[in-house]
């Protein structure tokens, strides 16, 4: 494996009994053993304050604030809170590192990772999504660096704590975190598990998407979809009134992109491609089969449940400024065709991320990030999975591996969408791919590694605690 055995570890085993009075445990690096409570070790850490423990059955779960600099190349120069989350199982579990890339859910919450290996799970929230932005922002030291960085504090923090292995995983923008991670840092993690996670290597080219929509699904599905959304745009005038009037009703304002019109636009666009990130070709009958005849109310439900309507006005994009920042400065954003729908119908096309973030924040896009992390992946990856949804339009630029790539694995789950997991691979791919990640955490039982077929879940399904918190912004984003 990539990483050895921490010396702290062997020192708490090479250390005998001191005396007649009892047994003495080696300290940690946290100046606590491993006799201590799991909450006042973890607040033995300098910079870690708690927020608030809930509890939960056979878990400790802790949300946390730690203290980060907000420039991991100046740490003098100010520091910010950014909160994490423990779901603490046992110091002698391997431990999953999960973000989902925006906000961290204070719910408790495992992610398959975590239940494939019976672990601990560490979760970090993303930074500059609030509260763990830093005041006054710089909104220039929001990179995937930096982020990365954040992360590399607080593994090296807690893994004097949490000795075991340590598995990095992510959904969506989750997946891409966990990916970046494994670019900048290859010596923490001892595995990647990254779900439908984008790879928009060139931003300007993005014909893999105008193909995946042109044979996504059936051809019936397509065309009610399409049929929709061009209808949508031909009764612009009587559902921008309808628009106007929700707006009003809800207290929805317009400035960061500009005007009710674009964000009426924006919102319709989005409609196909919301529907097969979101939902599976069996939804499809809920889609109007004859558009042209379906009345104005018809229409607007479909586009406002499928899309949001609420999702381009100032109040659904403020949440998610640093998502929009990062896809104009190094992540790309896709912009498609739309052959189905006459020019006439179509003022403003994709907008680019730069008319969702308030224009006092400066943007430059970096062509090179993304490039730099796809060669590296291509040529560097070790013990990676990734796992895509065939239906899934984020997972028409995926990574890719070359023939630097040793023991990584690139696996499409079949009819799935965005939620795409390891449960939902073919019976071959789901059982291999489970005894790589029982094998990079190190709890493999020897039945697995005598047939990796026969690998399993270690830890039962638990309806809350495995509950999927996949994030319907209603909008375009991972």
């Amino acid at each position: 494996m990539r990483k050895a055995l921490r010396w702290l570890l062997a020192l708490t085993v090479l250390i005998g009994t001191l005396g007649t009075a009892g047994a003495a445990t080696a300290a940690d690096a946290t100046g606590t053993d491993a006799t201590t409570d799991i909450k006042e070790r973890l607040l033995s850490i300098p910079g870690m304050s708690l927020v608030e423990e809930k509890p939960y059955t056979g878990y400790r779960f802790f949300v946390l604030n730690y203290t980060q600099p907000v420039d991991h190349r100046r740490p003098s120069k100010g520091t910010f809170q950014q909160r994490i989350t423990v779901l603490h199982k046992d110091v002698s579990r391997p431990t999953v590192f999960f973000t989902s890339g925006y906000n961290v859910s204070t719910t408790p919450r495992r992610s398959e990772p975590t239940q494939i290996v019976d672990g601990n799970q560490v979760s970090l929230e993303y930074r500059f999504f609030t509260p763990s932005r830093p005041q006054p922002a710089d909104w220039s030291k929001l990179d995937i660096w930096q982020a990365a960085s954040d992360q590399h504090r607080v593994f090296t923090a807690l893994k004097g704590i949490y000795g075991k292995k340590w598995i990095s995983t992510g959904g969506s923008k989750g997946g891409m975190t966990a990916t970046y991670y494994e670019r900048f840092y290859p010596r923490d993690m001892d595995g990647v598990v990254a779900y439908v996670a984008p790879n928009d290597v060139v931003n300007k080219e993005d014909s893999a998407y105008d193909r995946f929509f042109a044979r996504v699904g059936t051809k019936e599905c397509r065309d009610r979809l399409n049929a929709v959304q061009r209808e949508a745009l031909v009764r612009r005038e009587p559902l921008e009134r309808k628009y106007a009037a929700y707006a009003q009703d809800n207290g929805l304002t317009f400035t960061t992109i500009g005007s009710l019109d674009k964000a009426y636009e924006a919102t319709v666009l989005d409609y196909v491609w919301g529907f097969w990130q979101y939902s599976l070709l069996s939804d499809c009958d809920q889609i109007p089969a004859d558009a042209k005849n379906a009345t104005d109310d018809e229409i607007w439900d479909s586009v406002d449940t499928i899309a949001g309507f609420s999702a381009y006005a100032d109040q659904g994009l403020e949440q998610y400024t640093p998502y929009y920042y990062q896809a104009g400065t190094q992540l790309g954003a896709p912009t498609i065709g739309f052959p189905h729908i006459e020019k006439q119908y179509i003022r403003y096309g994709y907008q680019p991320p730069r008319n969702f973030v308030p224009r006092d924040i400066p943007m430059r896009f970096q062509p090179q990030a993304m490039r730099d992390v796809d060669s590296w992946v291509r040529h560097n990856a070790r013990q990676m999975l990734f796992v895509n949804g065939q239906n899934d339009p984020w997972s028409a630029e995926p990574f890719r591996l070359g023939k630097g790539a040793k023991d990584s694995y690139v696996f499409t789950a079949p009819g799935m969408n965005h939620g795409a997991n390891v449960a939902g691979l073919v019976p071959e791919q789901k059982a291999l791919a489970t005894a790589r990640i029982l094998d990079w955490a190190g709890v493999a039982p020897s039945t697995v590694q005598a047939d990796p077929q026969t690998a399993k879940p270690l830890a039962k399904f638990d309806a809350k605690l495995d509950k999927r918190d996949v994030q319907r912004e209603m909008t375009l984003r991972p």
